[in-house]
């Protein structure tokens, strides 16, 4: 009788950049080609799991703030639960679609087809991000801690709406270049534990560092604006931070990451790695 030999574990290599170019590049085509419905729904989706991300930032960042960094760190992992749920449980994020731009210089979508994703996704994470709002409000949990976790929601709304046009637009810009080489990079693994390690890293840091995530302000600011005290912050402080930190997230994605990464690999052919 033969002994068994136990199984091997086999250890896949990550995928190659010019194979991760080609998956970003079938992904874009197939954002560009869902139904409304389904992009719009799934946006829905996005928009809370962004704002699920926000509210245990929020809780993590109250407190203590002694050790500067570390709690900054803390607050970054924390923060990355939502891009996790993005991209591990599937929805429509706008930032990270704006990677769809490689498919777009491929002439692989038209115009029409990205704006089309584009301003259907961006509505619908508006919505999942208020609806997220509200019932975190009915949920009490911003009377947490004493109210100290609604204080600490003030205090990271004021700090936005404060922002200058020029540093939300440049912190939006950096926030997306690291937001889709998470994205990126998370496509490189072949099981869920590789992509959320992938995930961490750049979330963790953008947010540590203060970058700005437009989708992650839909919740943010309009969170503050309910609370007692948050009437300080009107609707045109709130547009006022959206629309550049939504330019700088355009740029960062579209620009800095696919449009480089597509002048890189282009359309030539993918390796097997």
């Amino acid at each position: 009788m033969t002994k068994k030999e136990p199984p091997r574990i086999v250890f896949q290599d990550a995928y190659a950049p010019d194979k991760i170019a080609r998956m970003v590049d079938e992904i874009g085509v197939r954002k560009a080609n869902l139904p409304v419905f389904k992009t719009y729904t799934l946006a829905i989706l996005a928009g809370a799991y962004i704002a699920f991300g926000a509210m245990f930032y929020t809780l993590v960042m109250t407190g203590d703030v002694s050790a500067f960094g570390l709690h900054r760190l803390v607050g970054g992992l924390a923060f990355s639960l939502g891009l996790v749920l993005v991209i591990i449980g599937g929805a429509e994020l706008f930032t990270g679609n704006n990677l769809i731009v490689m498919a777009w210089a491929d002439r692989r979508i038209s115009t029409l087809g990205l704006l089309r994703n584009w301003s259907i996704v961006y509505v619908g994470n508006l919505v999942g991000a208020l609806a997220c709002a509200v019932l975190a409000g009915y949920a009490g949990i911003m009377s947490l801690g004493g109210e100290a976790v609604g204080e600490t929601a003030l205090a990271i709304a004021s700090a936005k709406v404060s922002l200058s046009f020029q540093e939300a637009f440049v912190r939006g810009l950096l926030c997306n270049v690291l937001v889709c080489l998470a994205v990126w990079i998370s496509l490189a693994a072949h099981d869920v534990a590789g992509k959320i390690l992938a995930i961490i890293f750049p979330v963790t840091a953008f947010v540590a560092l203060g970058f700005e995530h437009s989708i992650a302000n839909m919740y943010f600011i309009p969170m503050a604006m309910l609370l007692e005290g948050g009437s300080a912050i009107t609707v045109q402080d709130f547009i006022g931070n959206l629309i550049p930190v939504t330019l700088g997230n355009l740029v960062g994605g579209g620009v800095f990451v696919a449009l480089v990464y597509w002048l890189i690999y282009g359309t030539g052919p993918a390796s097997d790695a």
